[in-house]
């Protein structure tokens, strides 16, 4: 699961001077501009959808899918967490404004990456990027926010402002940006401070709990670790590798091979690169090799499915808690 924990939100807002929102910031509504550029802060026309609509992954949908977290939950769960924290605050009488969620959205809907998961399966894209992402993905919405004082950091976080990072030393790393933290002071303005600040607090109300994060991506790396080596993908492999060196694209032995070779040093596509995108595609529409190697995955997800289904139902559960939790204090807020 993709989410950013709140916790690594709250550092990353006071261990630096600006915050850069790396962490799906964005807004809850299409209509709220970006001040630097006049742009909406969210377009949720750049947000991947949950199930592909074209290109030769089309409809489908991997089994442990069903355990990961959609891209639009993940975002309501931030920016539900982001409310409740700036609500919080404002009871201690500090007027803090958190990045919104939405704003940078991956070209996947979850961590299946099905679009790109065989290599890329879009003619129409291929034809006008390449191996490259459409421009609205390569673009970054950055949201700009001061430094906290420490006081506002022990609210919010429960515990101290992170000591600045030392100076790096010749052949030494920088001091992490959490050394030096204690916990916070018991109350402000003679109010007790939450267990766990303003975050613990809105991650209690949103019933968020740590319900294995690796299991799921672990099952799935395994599956297409499996799935490469079973002999229908490694057949059908070979064919469209042959395919492609029969279109002058001689030495590619799987489609990753073709997209390191396809993908350009500035982010730019070239005809080349277009033209071997292309032939990549038509290759594995001639082979079947997509299809083929997708069904050997999904029979692997299911055998995973059937040997770990108590803790993938305790996991899916626990997504189901809190995302309903969100949904609700996301329509409260509305109100």
């Amino acid at each position: 699961m993709k989410r950013i924990k709140r916790t690594a939100l709250a550092v990353a807002l006071t261990a630096s001077a600006l915050l850069v929102s790396a962490c799906s910031s964005g807004a809850a509504s299409d209509t709220t501009e970006n001040a630097a550029d006049g742009k909406p802060i969210v377009n949720k026309a750049n947000w991947p959808e949950k199930v592909p609509t074209t290109g030769l992954t089309k409809n489908l949908t991997l089994p442990l899918e069903a355990y990961m977290a959609s891209y639009e939950d993940q975002v309501t769960l931030e920016q539900a967490a982001s409310d409740l924290e700036q609500s919080c605050m404002k009871d201690y009488g500090f007027d803090l404004t958190l990045p919104r969620a939405g704003a940078n959205p991956p070209p996947s809907d979850n961590d299946a990456n099905i679009e790109r998961r065989y290599g890329i399966s879009d003619r129409a894209q291929a034809e006008k990027y390449g191996y490259e992402l459409p421009p609205a993905l390569r673009e970054h919405t950055e949201q700009a926010m001061p430094d906290l004082p420490g006081v506002e950091v022990e609210v919010l976080t429960g515990h101290t402002k992170p000591e600045a990072p030392a100076a790096a030393e010749a052949g030494q790393p920088i001091a992490a940006p959490a050394r030096g933290v204690k916990p916070a002071r018991a109350e402000y303005n003679g109010k007790a401070l939450k267990q766990g600040g303003c975050v613990g607090w809105s991650e209690d109300r949103l019933g968020v709990k740590e319900a294995d994060p690796t299991l799921v991506a672990q099952l799935a790396g395994d599956s297409l670790t499996q799935s490469m080596k079973d002999d229908k993908v490694v057949k059908a492999t070979a064919a469209w590798s042959s395919c492609m060196a029969g279109k002058g694209h001689a030495g590619l032995a799987d489609p990753y091979k073709a997209m390191d070779q396809g993908v350009t040093a500035d982010g730019e596509p070239t005809k080349e690169s277009i033209a071997l995108a292309v032939d990549d595609i038509d290759c594995k529409e001639q082979t079947d090799l997509v299809k083929i190697w997708f069904g050997v995955e999904s029979a692997i997800q299911n055998r995973q499915i059937a040997d770990s289904r108590s803790q993938l139902t305790a996991i899916k559960q626990q997504h189901d808690t809190e995302f309903v939790a969100a949904r609700r204090q996301m329509a409260a807020s509305t109100r």
